[in-house]
């Protein structure tokens, strides 16, 4: 009997950790590297150290994305053909910075206006099983880290 009570409160307790750690979500989360640290989705949006939104009203926007058509004149290109994330693609000595997409971002957070026309701030390219065009502008916003002038982007 003292086994099934131990059994018992020891079940709920590893729920929890495994819901604290964001781990239960199984798939690969988007993930890019730039200098030496990892930038990530977060699994789970309270996690995040930051956070950016979407708007399709471009004069909302603080960052333009624009989706290129070719590699080549994109500013982040994201190009893969296999269905899993290679292991240790995103792994680095410091721990990742989390990034996670709002519905109701604040008013200190980037929003993205992202399309196919420009002006832009940054352009991506997106052939990926992995990543969506979402995931790759909410992770190269995210790694920058900064809010972009509007009216400074480029044509």
């Amino acid at each position: 009997m003292l086994r099934l009570k131990i059994l018992a409160s020891a079940v709920p307790l590893a729920i929890v950790a495994l819901f604290a750690r964001g781990e239960f979500l199984t798939g690969p989360r988007a993930c890019i590297e730039i200098a030496g640290t990892s930038v990530q989705i977060a699994a789970l949006s309270w996690q995040a150290q930051q956070y950016v939104g979407f708007t399709n009203d471009p004069s909302r926007a603080t960052v333009r994305v624009q989706i290129s058509d070719n590699a080549e004149a994109a500013d982040f290109t994201v190009i893969d053909d296999i269905d899993t994330a290679e292991a240790g693609a995103c792994q680095s000595s410091a721990p990742s910075r989390l990034v996670a997409i709002s519905r109701n971002p604040s008013l200190s957070d980037p929003v993205i206006y992202l399309s196919r026309d420009g002006p832009a701030d940054y352009r991506i390219f997106v052939s990926s099983k992995n990543f969506s065009l979402l995931d790759a502008a909410a992770l190269i916003v995210g790694a920058r880290g900064e809010r972009h002038r509007v009216e400074a982007a480029s044509l």
